[in-house]
Parts: structure tokens; C-alpha cells; sequence
């Protein structure tokens, strides 16, 4: 066959779309909760049962990691990134349970941050970078780590932040290609200036660009990014108490909107622009779960302090859309629930289903489209806490304790526990899905977990 420069070109340029920009539907996990923040992977058998521990049964594999992070680990093709902030006295430690001091920690000397690859076949670490060495720029709360937020990728390049420390981005093969300072991110509770609790919040690529929201206890603000060179496209202002909450971008009747949590400001922006669409006030004062769209509604939970609410918000909203102190409803909410708690957690929608779940383990199940509640039910004794958001895949549910049990839920309107299974270590991080592959961050290794096939 004789070269063919134009068939040639057209065949690189489908297979570099192949391997880059669109995560392929069950098998990506490129960023926080997988495509769209869903926590949703259908299309392949997911386990059950498994143990972690000395039985064995049903792990793929195990690789240890150093250091301490709250980070997901994300997936593209064959490849799990995953993050670490490794103390060189080598004692730092996670305070895992339900407590309500606010304490930071006491972890302030030398780290090296890093980003490690691992094959998703064998969880053989293929490369490994230290994107920066020092001390930690800010304290972090007892239950965090210094390094909290979730990579992000779209094939070509992954995107890494870790607050104070640091935005760096990489090419697949590890190469440094842009880092931006953006200052100490100040996190900590507004009515008690003296804790410092870490940064958290994750970003996001979406079409080229470099989603973030850095609520912080001074001059807050949104940004977005070329995603190619690092170059700031806005930056918009924000007048909120730190909030821990990942932002979402969303492609809406043809409008790219970036959705935010708060408590002073929930809002919606054009992610072109940075101006803003829609906002509303009240809900709990400390933000957390991330914003999620599905069955044409924005799902925004937050608690702490007086309210605890779960909204569903059109989308279309616009100007100020907050409820009246006697409303559950108006023309920008299609349902409010005031008492749901969700504050750690993201909420996960699945099929016709919103599932919700407390600090404490008590799971709330409601239709989504109307906020009817199905059932409320309470995973473990009540003495054990949950931090990592609740994934779905395969007609289930899951959700991990911090102490490392994952209780699987059949999905449905009536509670049904199918199985407790222990990952034989502390997880705070929420889990990633591919091709049927669970891969869960633990204290001390990334952790694969597969039925039998």
C-alpha cells in the first residue's frame, strides 16, 4: 500500500482523540467521583464480597504508598495516578472517628509531595514525581492530610493541586509542563480564626481548561485556566467562609455553567466568563459535598451549624434563588429537604434514586426527581464515621467507613445490605471505578479490588 500522507494524518489525529479528551463511559475515572463528579460506573460486573485482609479474597492487588493523602485516585485507559504528602520524620498520622474538636495537627515539619502512576492491570508503580519539597505552607485538621485533592486528567495532561503548595500540571509520562503559586490557601472554621484546617477542594478539566475554587478565609476566589500552557483565562471574586467543596462544570442547554457550593454563596457561573448566573444563601457553614446534575436537576448538600439541607435546583436558574425561611420550593428549587445532614459526603444519584449519608452512617434514600423519602437507615454501630463519598456501579451501592468497612447497598427504593467487606486499613479517600475495578486509597496502599472473572 502506498503512504498516503492526508490518510495518514487522519488516522493519528482519531487515534490521538481515542486516547485523549472524551473518558470512555465505565472505563475513565479522570478526576473527583469519575466524568461529571456522577460517582457512577455502569457497564461491567463490580464486586461484592471481597477482604482486604489476611484472607485475600477477590484483590487484584495491593501497592504500598508513602505518606498520607485524602486524594482519589483517577483512571485513564490503563493508568491510576494517585497522590502523596510523604513527612521525612515519617509519623504523621490520621485522627479517624466522630469528635467535634477542631484541632489542627501537629505536622508542620519537612514534606515531599508526590504523583505516582501505577499500571491499572498490576499495580506496578511505572513512575514517580515530587512536584515540591518543604514544610507545609499551612496547617491541616487532625482528620486531613496535606494533600487532599484529587488530581484531574483528560489524557493529555494531568493536573495536580495541592492547596498552598502548589498547581502543576504533567504530560502522561510524568513530564513537568506549567505550575502556578497561588498563594497560601488559609482554610479554617470563620467563627474560630486560630484553626487551620487544610485545603481540599479539586480540579477540574473541562474542554481545555483548569477549573478552581479556592474558598478561603481571605479573598476567596474562582479561576479557570488554559489547561495547555497554565495562562489565567478569569478569575472571579467570592465572599464566602472556607468551604472544602470540589466545584462541577456542567454543558447545559448549550451554556457551560461552573456550579459551586457555599454557605454565604451557592451559585452558578458561566465557565467562559466567570459572571455569574444564579446564587442563594443558607444551608450549613461548612461546605463539603460537591455539586452533581442529573434527571435535568443541580443536587447541592451541605450541613453544620444550623441547617443541613439537600437541594434540587434547575439549572436555568437565575439572580437569587434563595428560599424564603418557610419555603421548601420555588421556581429555581424543585425540592428542598432542611434536616437531610449530608456533611462530609456527596450524595450519588442513581437510576431514579438520590442516596445521601450522614457522618454518623445513617443513609437516606429519596426519589430524586421529588425528594420523597424511600427509607433512612443507619450502616455500623453509629460509633464509627464516614468521610468518603458513596460510589454506584452494577446495581449497587457503596459506602466506606473511615475505619475501612465498605458496606455494599443493593440500589433500590427498600434498604437491602448486601455485604460488609474490610479494606484492613483507614480510608477517607472516596474510591475510583474502571472496567469493573475498584480502587481504593487506603493510609497506606492503593488497593484493588475485582470480582471473579
Amino acid at each position: 500500500m502506498r503512504y498516503n500522507p492526508v490518510l495518514f494524518a487522519a488516522l493519528a489525529l482519531l487515534t490521538a482523540r481515542a486516547n485523549a479528551d472524551e473518558p470512555r463511559r465505565g472505563i475513565d475515572w479522570p478526576s473527583y467521583r469519575g466524568p461529571a463528579a456522577s460517582g457512577v460506573a455502569d457497564g461491567f460486573a463490580t464486586p461484592s464480597v471481597w477482604d482486604a485482609g489476611d484472607a485475600k479474597k477477590n484483590i487484584a492487588w495491593s501497592t504500598p504508598i508513602p505518606g498520607l493523602s485524602h486524594a482519589s485516585p483517577v483512571v485513564w485507559r490503563d493508568r491510576v495516578y494517585v497522590l502523596s504528602a510523604v513527612s521525612q520524620a515519617g509519623n504523621s498520622k490520621v485522627r479517624t472517628g466522630l469528635y467535634g474538636d477542631g484541632d489542627s495537627a501537629d505536622d508542620n515539619g519537612q514534606h515531599e509531595w508526590k504523583v505516582y502512576c501505577l499500571d491499572k492491570k498490576s499495580g506496578k508503580i511505572l513512575w514517580e514525581r515530587t512536584a515540591c519539597k518543604g514544610a507545609p505552607k499551612s496547617p491541616r485538621h487532625n482528620k486531613a492530610t496535606h494533600a487532599n485533592c484529587t488530581p484531574a486528567t483528560d489524557g493529555n495532561r494531568l493536573v495536580v493541586f495541592f492547596g498552598s503548595q502548589g498547581l502543576y500540571c504533567y504530560d502522561m509520562a510524568g513530564n513537568p509542563l506549567w505550575k502556578k503559586d497561588l498563594g497560601v490557601l488559609d482554610s479554617g472554621p470563620y467563627d474560630a480564626p486560630t484553626l487551620r484546617w487544610g485545603f481540599a477542594s479539586s480540579p477540574i478539566i473541562h474542554d481545555g481548561h483548569v477549573y478552581l475554587q479556592c474558598d478561603v478565609l481571605n479573598n476567596g476566589f474562582l479561576a479557570c485556566f488554559d489547561l495547555k500552557d497554565g495562562h489565567e483565562v478569569w478569575r472571579t471574586k467570592r465572599d464566602d467562609v472556607a468551604t472544602w467543596s470540589t466545584p462541577a462544570v456542567f454543558d447545559i442547554a448549550g451554556k457551560r455553567q461552573m456550579v459551586v457550593n457555599g454557605w454565604k454563596h451557592i451559585g452558578g457561573y458561566d465557565a467562559a466568563t466567570g459572571a455569574e448566573l444564579w446564587r442563594m444563601t443558607g444551608g450549613g457553614d461548612i461546605p463539603v459535598p460537591t455539586p452533581i446534575l442529573a434527571h435535568g436537576l443541580i443536587y447541592i448538600a451541605n450541613a453544620h451549624g444550623k441547617s443541613a439541607p439537600l437541594y434540587a435546583i434547575r439549572p436555568d436558574a437565575k439572580g437569587d434563588i434563595s428560599l424564603k425561611e418557610s419555603e421548601t420550593s420555588n421556581a429555581a428549587v424543585a425540592w428542598m429537604n432542611p434536616r437531610n445532614g449530608a456533611y462530609l459526603q456527596t450524595p450519588v444519584v442513581y437510576g431514579d434514586l438520590i442516596y445521601s449519608c450522614k457522618s454518623g452512617g445513617i443513609v437516606c434514600c429519596y426519589d430524586a426527581k421529588t425528594g420523597n423519602k424511600r427509607y433512612e437507615e443507619r450502616l455500623g454501630s453509629g460509633r464509627v464515621a464516614f468521610t468518603s463519598s458513596p460510589v454506584a456501579a452494577d446495581g449497587k451501592v457503596y459506602f466506606t467507613s473511615e475505619e475501612g468497612d465498605v458496606y455494599v447497598l443493593q440500589a433500590g427504593p427498600d434498604f437491602k445490605l448486601l455485604a460488609t467487606n474490610p479494606l484492613a486499613e483507614v480510608c477517607l479517600a472516596t474510591p475510583a471505578i474502571s472496567e469493573g475495578t475498584m480502587f481504593f486509597r487506603t493510609q497506606g496502599h492503593v488497593v484493588a479490588i475485582a470480582a471473579p472473572r
